[in-house]
């Protein structure tokens, strides 16, 4: 997969489709890689018309990490956020929009649909806030608007995503990468064990294993403040996907990002937790390639 530079670091990406087709800018979550977005999704959104572009966040996967600014202390800051003092971060999640932003840029990309997961739906909630020049619609994936006052995540699913394994070593990784994606999946939309194992062990052998990037992007969500103000500045067409049984980020979540996107459009989707089985392709491909094929519409036919 190429990489390119962009905002001052090097960006791993793949593009799938047409580069003369409109663009589909897909932004992963915490901790991920952009290998988090199924195959099968990135082709059948590339099938829809589409050059879909996933690419690795700082700080995960193949794009640069940045070692230089040290490991930070996690406990203190998640300390520090439960008695509402403010939290230092290497970075914000200012800094990762404008990395997705300057991808587009050094791709020479005018604009795209936005599309983000979890974190990613986060930075992509940025993106369409504070770049609308580069946004065509923007579409947030279990994510959430930052709101202090709405239900946190299951202690268990919180545990899930920060505890790190019981050691480095392969196999204890992918244990603990197994567990995590069981408390967090999709009730509705299992994978199996082997499918699951499958993903685990792709995403672990792809990269050696560097915890200190996980905390610094983890810095940047918990530091970040609400999200609801800028929002509602947000006038391209939005979509909010958000699963019924999501453990780690409640619907409450997605409810509060749609009413606070002027016009936006709320799915919520019964039996969906926090993950991208491959059962579920088929409903991220209904709801998010069916509204981006509308949104085209829309603009050819203005």
């Amino acid at each position: 997969m190429p990489q390119i530079r962009a905002n001052g670091i090097d960006i791993e990406y793949e593009s799938f489709g047409r580069e003369s087709d409109p663009t589909a800018l897909l932004i992963m979550g915490f901790s991920a890689q952009m290998t988090m977005w199924p195959l099968a999704f990135c082709e059948g959104l590339a099938a829809k018309g589409f050059r879909v572009i996933r690419f690795d966040n700082r700080d995960i996967g193949k794009s640069t990490h940045l070692m230089h600014l040290g490991a930070p202390n996690v406990p203190e800051a998640m300390a520090k956020m439960m008695t509402g003092e403010p939290v230092d971060a290497p970075y914000q999640l200012d800094d990762m929009a404008a990395d997705a932003v300057g991808l587009l840029k050094a791709l020479d990309i005018p604009h795209a649909h936005i599309v983000g997961a979890s974190m990613g739906g986060m930075i992509a909630q940025i993106v369409a806030a504070k770049h609308p020049q580069a946004t065509c619609s923007l579409v947030s994936i279990m994510s959430t608007t930052g709101n202090r006052s709405l239900p946190q995540g299951k202690p268990e699913a919180l545990a899930a995503i920060t505890v790190p394994p019981a050691s480095n070593s392969r196999e204890d990784r992918i244990v603990a990468g197994m567990k995590a994606w069981r408390v967090i999946g999709s009730p509705g939309y299992p994978d199996t064990d082997e499918e699951l194992r499958e993903v685990v062990s792709g995403e672990i052998d792809r990269v050696p294993y560097e915890p200190t990037g996980i905390a610094r992007q983890l810095l940047a969500i918990v530091a970040a403040p609400p999200r609801n103000e800028i929002l509602k500045s947000v006038r391209c067409p939005a979509l909010v996907i958000h699963g019924a049984d999501d453990p780690l980020v409640p619907v409450e979540g997605g409810k509060d990002t749609a009413a606070s996107i002027p016009g936006c459009r709320l799915v919520i989707v019964p039996g969906m937790a926090h993950d991208f089985t491959r059962r579920l392709v088929p409903v991220y491909l209904e709801h998010v390639g069916g509204f981006l094929e509308e949104v085209e519409r829309s603009g050819k036919a203005a």
